[in-house]
């Protein structure tokens, strides 16, 4: 079976409209983003999955590793039945204070697995925001790594576990771990005995922070990640065996949706290069493999600039609102130079509402964001429209999130209309630009009231 954004499709609209069981009731379907690593591990076990850059060692002092589907899904299993023995109440939020390499991945999936809700945490945040960050989200636990660089994200987190009692347990990767901390990698070899017990069903979901902002959490579902992630890929056009090389970090919606969430969906590979630098790039990029590659979108004078690999066959260009659209009078030079691949242009609405849309086709967002009609995705997936303001409105699974307050999830319908803080301002017909709008009644909008 081939993992698609199509199958991902199906499965969300299956899953929309539950069958009630023999007791008359109507149960609670949770998709999660490890049950499409098991699908594919069972499936095609020797399919790569995940890839850390060759200079890990240099930077964390771990190896690089290349992991297939079958290993992952071993891995996380693992991890996930030591995460199992903690005391640990059912979907407790576990941080992950961890950059984009393939234990990021593994730690996201294993906390998925043991029934709980990841929540990530920047790597980059000093401890008052992640103090912050875990008594707003209601952290239980924390996964990190003992070292990154010159920093030391386990002996950071200390300090926040001395300042929060609610902080019940830490726990590292990597050489050198802390005095009180966990060691994940002990628990990964030990994980080895004895036939693993039954799975829970997963708190399928994660916790994210609204434009990095510590107080201001973010809930959405995995049926919700899902979603956002099939509709991504109508457009990235992502196939099994391929691979995403991203240049974003995985702790918010629009690194998770391009990166590990489009990679699972389509039965691809990732491999995120955390730490920046023009010659891993270049050899990263080199690799002799079929490649999507998504970067953030003031990269694209840079690509535009280079010789692009023939393997490469989508650039996705991820723009953050408020921002500028490329504009239709680019030079000739940089056209051309992108040619070779299809561009994908992507635009992230805060933690609430990520669209994709191809580059010169009818999907490029200069049109749908003028005439948000265009989308022509299932209206339960995701729909879009402007009000008479000129606002942006959305609506659909893919964009279902709400706020957690003191460490609280709340519940917003899919189905209802969700009103963004940001207008389109169009020339032409087309969308030249997204940009803040003026605040009007908040009353029934509990996207603004949730994120101000």
């Amino acid at each position: 079976m081939q993992v698609s954004a199509h199958w991902a499709i199906e499965e969300f609209e299956a899953a929309a409209v539950p069958t009630p069981d023999a007791s008359g009731r109507t149960p609670l379907q949770r998709i999660g983003l490890g049950t499409l690593l098991a699908a594919t591990a069972r499936r095609h076990p020797a399919r790569i999955a995940l890839i850390d850059p060759a200079d890990k060692a240099a930077w964390c002092g771990r190896s690089a590793i290349t992991w297939t589907y079958a290993a992952a899904h071993e891995i996380v299993e693992r991890l996930a039945k030591g995460l199992r023995g903690w005391r640990l109440a059912p979907g407790s939020r576990i941080g992950l204070c961890l950059p984009g390499s393939t234990e990021c991945a593994l730690a996201f999936l294993a906390i998925e697995a043991a029934g709980h809700v990841p929540c990530w945490l920047p790597v980059s945040w000093d401890e008052e925001r992640l103090l912050a960050a875990v008594q707003g989200a209601g952290l239980s636990a924390v996964l990190t790594l003992s070292r990154l660089g010159s920093a030391a994200p386990a002996q950071r987190l200390c300090a926040v576990a001395a300042r929060y009692f609610g902080l019940r347990y830490l726990a590292a990767f990597g050489p050198d771990v802390p005095d009180g901390v966990i060691n994940l990698d002990r628990i990964v070899v030990e994980g080895r005995s004895s036939a693993q017990p039954p799975s829970p069903v997963p708190a399928s979901g994660f916790v994210s922070f609204t434009g990095g902002d510590p107080d201001r959490p973010v809930f959405r579902s995995g049926e919700s990640l899902l979603a956002a992630a099939a509709a991504h890929l109508i457009s990235a056009r992502v196939g099994p065996d391929e691979r995403i090389l991203s240049l974003l970090a995985p702790h918010d919606l629009r690194g998770l949706v391009t990166g590990l969430a489009a990679a699972l969906v389509a039965g691809a590979g990732l491999e995120t290069l955390p730490l920046f630098d023009g010659p891993g790039f270049a050899a990263a990029l080199a690799v002799p493999t079929p490649t999507h590659l998504v970067a953030p979108a003031f990269l694209e004078p840079n690509l535009a600039g280079r010789d692009l690999p023939k393997t490469l066959r989508s650039l996705c260009l991820v723009h953050r609102a408020p921002t500028h659209l490329p504009s239709r009078g680019r030079d000739p030079h940089d056209a051309q130079a992108l040619r070779a691949a299809r561009v994908v242009d992507t635009m992230v609405f805060d933690e609430t509402a990520l669209i994709s849309g191809l580059r010169g086709s009818s999907t490029d967002l200069a049109l749908t964001l003028a005439e948000p009609d265009r989308i022509g995705l299932p209206a339960s997936l995701f729909a879009m429209r402007r009000d008479v303001e000129g606002r942006l409105r959305v609506r659909g699974n893919a964009c279902a999130s709400v706020t957690v307050r003191r460490g609280e999830i709340g519940v917003v319908p899919p189905d209802s209309w969700r009103s963004t803080p940001y207008a389109a301002t169009l020339r032409s017909g087309l969308a030249i630009a997204v940009e803040p709008c003026p605040t009007g009644n908040e009353a029934d909008e509990p996207y603004l009231r949730g994120t101000r």
